[in-house]
């Protein structure tokens, strides 16, 4: 069954959003619906009085027979006339006039409240037309309950105040809405629309605004009786446009996403700017209309399509019309659109041209078209997602793939508009999604049919539904006409009529199965009542047979079922296409092909066709169309030019693809073969009075075919007959026409002709007078060519005159210009004797002419005629003449030309003539491939040499063959003639761990075939146990080992090798001082490999520093056991460690901390065993010692503090603290940049921990930046300090202080020595305490004893000598002697006291057990305060 169109409504429909219904909307819905229901019971109510006066006027008619009381009509409704047949009494009649009456009265206000509900707009929108930055103020007028909130649309988009703040205002007032463009530019031309809304639906209006832009010759229209500012009548002038097109766009190849723009550029004539021929562009014959995909221009000279997101669906057959009264003009070309990289590898392209069918309330059929799955994996099923209009909620309508193109979508809601998108699915996962399809609205077509007018007074008509007037309707009637409007293998369609009469309530529909002989119904929907006079029925058993039935419902009841269906099975109505037949493709241009086949046997319901292609002998296919295509004849465009390839199709429908066409024939692409082009340049060359000799140029087109010949007619001047020159063909260019009379002028014109025939005649020539050329210089150069047209430069080509003057031609001048310039220049000053000229330093994309003069003894002869325009820019893909030797060493020029056609040549020139000695060269050509071979290269063969093709947009190039390239293919040639072998290696010696010396050499390859032998000193050795020879023929690889390395073996070594003709030699010489190192290594490695067969080092002693600045020795041994000694010596003398080392960890290592010169010496590490022993020796001197200190500098550099400032009593002191210093270090201060040498003034010196700058008695000299230097072997570590300013000045105080603090430590008074801290002695006995004082000035001495002066008597007596020597002595001492006696010395500078513990014991007693008497230690004492003089 064909599917139902989309009706004209679902086309006009405005698709708006749900974005209306905001909370005052949902408020007023509610409050609506509220009110409904009270009104409810009262239409009822009216609905029972209405029938029961219907039945009481049926009977008042039956009794009054024909009597005729009146007339009443309604508008247009189905009530008619009434009319009475019978008289009747006057109280009777007018009884029934006034019941009439009411009732009409009654109906008239249910139709105006209905109007009120539904929304009427009283006052429509109006068009405006305005001039740039003019306002425009739209207004309408609206009614309806509720009120109705009414949106504002530009173009079908919904207009935003907030989007463009101040550009428009949206008021309401009084039922009066308006809409204001502020400053209206020309972006405001569109269409306007005004949409009101409740509940009821939604009503709408529009008005278009055109916006004019102001331009200096265009003023307002004013005239009397017009409005003022109308734009100017559209009167046309004109009735005739003559188009040309300038421009125009060529066969595109896109991808899908992509942005793109067909245009073309045409000349309009007469160009009135008011008055323009319409535009129409066309795909596959579809006239196109603008939409969200496609935006259309047409003016200011040119017409163009802009495409802002490709899709397969925009893939065809595009043609521009420009249509007048005069006629139409257009212009065709293809649009490919390829698919997008899939989101999965391997997935398939998306679907394309989603259609919607059978839109209803909640169900519509999708169809679309399936991909081209040329190098996929084949279509499994599809997806189908479905999205509402204003939203971004895609929803899947199916679970399972769908296996056809065509899928009933149910579940729709009824007032709202959705569009749909496919998605195909095949074994490597799912391709992108296709186009979205037009937007479709959930509404019932039927509705429309159900709509009645009805004219109301006033002149005013209303639109109701059909059961408004069929009265009270309870419970529905049966649907009809149930039937299979479509089947499938897994659904089936089922349509019906609505019941009638079908009442004013909202139906339903309930559908039920049975399976034929069953007995039982199945309700089908019983979860989801149907709403839509169609539903598609899934989950039927496959190949059983059913029947259906329908039920009408609504809110009072089910009606009776409908009739049931014929039995139907569910099953596909059509099935996959047989392929196409035969598939011929023929030549159509140098890139294209028009591929033509034999349609299908069934080929019902067929959606197009797919052509694949594929290079002959590749087997890999291509896409060559990603849409259907509709007929069965494609040009196929983008092939490579001279390439063979052949073509397959597949028929498409629903289902799916056929099978692949049988493979056409292999086809060569390139153009198809036609009748040659005119030939043209036609010039006299010579005249003798009766006869002319005539040349001309090549046609610049061959037609395929090389060109047979040529045909010249003639005529006499004002005759209107052509009179044929010559009956057969010519085959040169050039003819002496005879037979002329003397002083008559002719004209001529020329056909050439191919196998396809002759092509058309040249244009006539200009008019030649038959007159003898007797002027002594020559006639004109003729048949100027061009070769070799690149950016800058081309070569020019002629041939010499025929007529040659009274003397031979001796050169030629050439001039050029820029075409449409009026000066001519001339390339030389001088002639040039050749026929050909290279012309550089031209402006790339200008185009020139150019002309050649010939000179001889007589002066400078007649200009040629003037070249073709020549364009100065190289050709896309130029290719240039390539040199090189081909496997037997033949040298060879080489060119290719993909262009090349059946009837193009190859000529090879050597200074721009035909090369013509066969004993110096060999061409031959190969399709597009053609090489000239030299048979005997030499410097003979040096020159340009330049090759052209024909039938060709003038493919040419050359080659300058000089003597460094000469040489170089020539050697080239030489090594291939006479082969060598190339090696990897030349001869070589390797010495092994046992002293063994090994020569070997790599060649790059050896075949099995291949020889070698090995020479030593002229005398060839064979493998034996003194020389162990082998070759390994796979990796290339020739040596010899000898065990024993004597002085014997002293002398060349050298290798041959011949593999076929390959021949390669090799020598190493080993004599003098090369031959000892090599004995030496030898001999060395020998007592190496004895050393190791015991404990040995595997790594000599070496050093390191630590991190922590320390010198460490490590070595490493092996091949150890438990009984091998490992020792440490230093100069012979064994060093001891506080830890053996561990000989199974195998490394040694022994620790210097702080080197200095004592760590001098040899240090030595020994092992030994019963096996043997070793020794590794390294001495601490020297060089070795230097390195280790800069080592050592390195870690303290690294790790050195910034500089610190340390005051003394001597001056300020510098201090950088690191791991470790050693005055043997490399350092170096500065100031400001000045190196410092120590001296008295500044001395420099250091710690372990730190080197230090003293600068003695600083003064103001000393301030600036003071930098610290530590050097290493590789760099310098330096530190900085800027002692100036504050700094300066706070050290300087210090300094000072110190300084004075120093001096009165100096001189104060104090103890010098002689006083122990304790002292026993018996009683009786006599106590002298003796010291010795110092002090500057002489200090004061005060004795004490427990803190209290001492008084002086004979008991106590204190001696003072010199002024510093101090004794005191204490005669007879008793016990009451004892206690602790105090010492003070002090001067102005201060002083100290010392305390001396006397301990008296008595006579017998036990001498008291105390501690040995110290040296007793000082207090500081205060300076004393100023006195009188002492």
């Amino acid at each position: 069954m064909s599917l139902v169109a989309v009706p004209f409504y679902q086309k006009r429909h405005k698709h708006f959003d749900q974005s209306y219904r905001n909370i005052q909307t949902r408020y007023l819905l509610d409050e609506y619906s509220a009110k409904k229901k009270r009104a409810s019971a009262q239409s009822s109510l009216q609905r029972s009085v209405t029938r029961k006066s219907s039945s009481q006027r049926e009977s008042s008619r039956a009794a009054l027979g024909e009597s005729t009381l009146g007339e009443t009509t309604l508008g247009e409704t189905s009530l008619g006339d009434t009319t009475l047949g019978r008289t009747t009494c006057r109280l009777c009649a007018k009884r029934m006039s006034s019941a009439l009456e009411e009732e009409a009265q009654e109906r008239k206000r249910r139709y105006q409240s209905m109007v009120a509900a539904y929304g009427e707009i009283l006052v429509r929108l109006r068009s405006h037309t305005v001039w740039e930055r003019m306002s425009v103020k739209l207004c309408f007028t609206v009614q309806g309950f509720p009120t109705p909130v009414v949106q504002w649309y530009k173009d079908g988009s919904l207009i935003c105040q907030a989007g463009e703040p101040g550009k428009y205002r949206i008021d309401s007032k009084y039922g009066v809405h308006t809409l204001e463009i502020n400053r209206a530019d020309f972006d405001d031309t569109a269409t306007y629309s005004a949409v009101a809304t409740n509940v009821h639906g939604q009503v709408s209006t529009n008005a278009a605004v055109v916006v004019r832009r102001f331009r200096g010759d265009e003023e307002p229209f004013h005239s009397v009786g017009l409005p003022i500012g109308l734009p100017l009548s559209s009167v046309i002038p004109y009735t005739h446009f003559d188009v040309q097109f300038i421009e125009k766009f060529g066969v595109t190849f896109r991808r899908e996403g992509e942005t793109l723009t067909l245009k073309c550029t045409l000349l309009v004539t007469p160009d009135l700017k008011r008055v323009q021929p319409r535009a129409e562009w066309y795909r596959d014959d579809v006239l196109l209309k603008e939409s969200k995909w496609t935006k259309m221009f047409f003016g200011e000279g040119q017409a163009s399509l802009s495409f802002s997101h490709l899709n397969k669906d925009d893939e065809g057959l595009y043609t521009l019309r420009i249509v007048s009264r005069g006629g139409i003009t257009d212009h065709s070309a293809f649009l490919f659109v390829r698919d997008a990289d899939p989101l999965v590898t391997g997935a398939p392209g998306a679907p394309m041209d989603v259609h919607c069918h059978d839109a209803n309330r909640d169900y519509v059929i999708v169809t679309w078209k399936p991909p081209n799955t040329t190098k996929e994996s084949p279509v499994i099923g599809y997806f189908i997602d479905r999205c509402e209009v204003g939203t971004d909620n895609w929803i899947q309508c199916n679970d399972a793939p769908v296996k056809i193109c065509k899928y009933p979508v149910t579940g729709l809601f009824e007032g709202r508009s959705y569009i749909f998108r496919m998605r195909a699915v095949n074994s490597a996962g799912i391709s992108r999604p296709s186009r979205v399809s037009e937007a479709v609205a959930a509404l019932d077509p039927v509705d429309l049919r159900r709509l009645q007018a009805v004219h109301l007074e006033g002149e005013k008509d209303i639109v109701i539904y059909q059961e408004e007037l069929e009265g009270e309707v309870q419970i529905p009637g049966p649907p009809t006409n149930v039937h299979a409007s479509e089947t499938s293998r897994t659904y089936v369609v089922l349509s019906w009529d609505p019941p009638e009469p079908r009442g004013k309530e909202p139906l339903m529909y309930f559908i039920e199965k049975s399976m034929v002989g069953s007995g039982s119904w199945q309700r089908v929907n019983a979860q989801t009542a149907v709403r839509s006079p169609r539903y598609a029925v899934f989950d039927l058993a496959e190949g059983k047979p059913y029947v259906f039935r329908v039920l009408s419902a609504n809110k009072h009841g089910l009606s009776d079922p409908s009739e049931i269906t014929a039995p139907i099975q569910a099953q596909d109505t059509i099935v996959v296409p047989s392929a196409p037949g035969r598939v011929l493709a023929s030549r159509n241009t140098r890139t294209s092909v028009v591929v033509q086949w034999d349609r299908p046997k069934h080929e019902e319901d067929l959606l197009g066709y797919y052509v694949d292609c594929s290079v002959a002998g590749s087997n890999v296919g291509e896409p060559c169309n990603h849409k259907p295509i509709g007929y069965n004849r494609f040009v196929v465009h983008g092939l490579t030019t001279g390439e063979q390839y052949i073509f397959r199709v597949k028929a498409v429908n629903a289902v799916g693809t056929s099978e692949n066409s049988q493979e056409s024939d292999v086809i060569k692409v390139q153009a198809a073969l036609t009748v040659p082009s005119h030939p043209y340049g036609i010039t006299l060359l010579n005249c003798d009075g009766h006869s002319m000799i005539l040349g001309w140029k090549v046609p610049k087109f061959s037609g395929g075919s090389p060109i047979l010949g040529y045909y010249v007619d003639k005529r006499e001047a004002h005759h209107k007959n052509w009179h044929e020159v010559n009956s057969s063909p010519l085959k040169e260019r050039i003819l002496t026409v005879e037979g002329l009379t003397e002083g008559s002028l002719y004209e001529f014109k020329i056909a050439a002709a191919n196998m396809a025939g002759i092509g058309q005649p040249s244009d006539p020539s200009e008019l030649f007078k038959c007159e003898a050329w007797t002027m002594p210089e020559p006639g004109p150069a003729y048949d100027l060519t061009f070769c070799e047209v690149r950016d800058t430069s081309l070569v020019l080509l002629w041939k010499p005159p025929v007529y040659s003057g009274s003397s031979p031609v001796s050169g030629y001048f050439v001039d050029y210009k820029e075409e449409d310039s009026g000066e001519w220049l001339t390339v030389h000053e001088t002639a040039t004797p050749h026929r050909y000229l290279k012309v550089c330093d031209l402006h790339q994309g200008k185009t020139y002419v150019f002309r050649v003069r010939a000179v001889n003894a007589s002066g400078v002869g007649r200009p040629s005629d003037t070249s073709e325009p020549v364009l100065v820019e190289a050709r896309p893909g130029t290719k240039e003449v390539s040199a090189g030797v081909d496997e037997e060493g033949n040298v060879y020029l080489s060119f290719d030309c993909p262009e090349v056609t059946d009837a193009s040549h190859f000529t090879w020139c050597k200074s721009y003539e035909d090369i013509a000695d066969d004993d110096r060269f060999k061409v031959e050509t190969a399709g597009d491939h053609s090489k000239l071979y030299f048979k005997n290269l030499d410097k003979e063969d040096l020159g340009t040499y330049s090759v052209s093709v024909s039938d060709t947009d003038g493919v040419s190039s050359s080659f300058v063959l000089d003597e460094e390239e000469l040489e170089r293919l020539k050697a080239l040639s030489n090594e291939i003639k006479n082969p060598t072998i190339p090696l990897k290696s030349e001869l070589a010696y390797e010495i092994f761990d046992k002293g063994q010396v090994r020569f070997w050499l790599q060649a790059e390859h050896l075949s099995p075939d291949s020889s070698y032998r090995f020479i030593i000193n002229d005398r060839e050795v064979a493998d034996s146990e003194t020389h162990r020879i082998k070759c390994d023929k796979s990796t290339g690889i020739i040596e010899m080992v000898m065990d024993r390395f004597t002085i014997d073996n002293e002398g060349t070594y050298t290798v041959q090798i011949q593999d076929g003709k390959a021949k390669s030699q090799s020598s190493l010489v080993l004599i003098g001082d090369a031959f000892k190192a090599v004995l030496k290594e030898a001999e060395f490695q020998r007592k190496e490999f004895l050393r190791k067969q015991g404990p040995h080092f595997a790594e000599y002693l070496h050093w390191d520093v630590t991190e922590e600045c320390e010198v460490r020795l490590v070595c490493k041994v092996a091949n150890t056991k438990k009984e091998t000694v490992f020792k440490w010596l230093k100069d012979d003398v064994l060093y001891e460690t506080e830890k053996m080392p561990d000989l199974e960890k195998g490394v040694c290592e022994l620790l210097i901390p702080k080197l200095s010169k004592k760590d001098h010496g040899e240090y030595k590490a020994t092992l030994k065993d019963d096996r043997g022993q070793d020794v590794s020796t390294l001495e601490i001197a020297g060089k070795v010692y230097e390195d280790m200190i800069l080592a050592m500098s390195r870690v303290c550099g690294a790790s050195a503090s910034p500089l610190k400032i340390l005051c003394t009593p001597e001056g300020i002191r510098l201090q950088c603290f690191m791991k470790y210093f050693t005055e043997e270090m490399k350092v170096n201060w500065y100031h400001k940049d000045a190196k410092i040498t120590s001296s008295e003034h500044m001395r420099i010196g250091g710690s372990e921990q730190m080197a230090w700058l003293q600068i003695c008695e600083p003064t103001e000299k000393d301030k600036g930046k003071y930098t610290f230097e530590i050097l290493d072997d590789k760099k310098n570590h330096q530190r900085s300090l800027d002692l100036s300013g504050q700094a300066f000045d706070e050290a300087f105080a210090e300094f000072q202080q110190l300084k004075a603090a120093a001096f009165a430590e100096k001189n104060r008074g104090k103890v010098i020595g002689g006083l122990p801290d304790v002292v026993t002695i018996m009683e009786g006995k006599t106590l002298n305490l003796t010291c010795t004082v110092f002090g500057n000035p002489d200090p004061e001495v005060v004795w004490f004893k427990n803190d209290k002066d001492i008084e002086l008597s004979d008991h106590f007596s204190v001696k003072v000598e010199q002024a510093k020597y101090v004794s005191m002595t204490i005669k007879g001492v008793t016990s009451e002697d004892s206690g602790k006696y105090s010492i003070h010395v002090k001067n102005k500078y201060g002083g100290e006291k010392i305390d001396v513990t006397v301990s008296v014991y008595k006579h017998g007693e036990e001498i008291p057990d105390v501690v040995l008497p110290q040296q007793a230690k000082p207090k500081l004492l205060p300076a004393a305060a100023p006195s009188p003089a002492h």
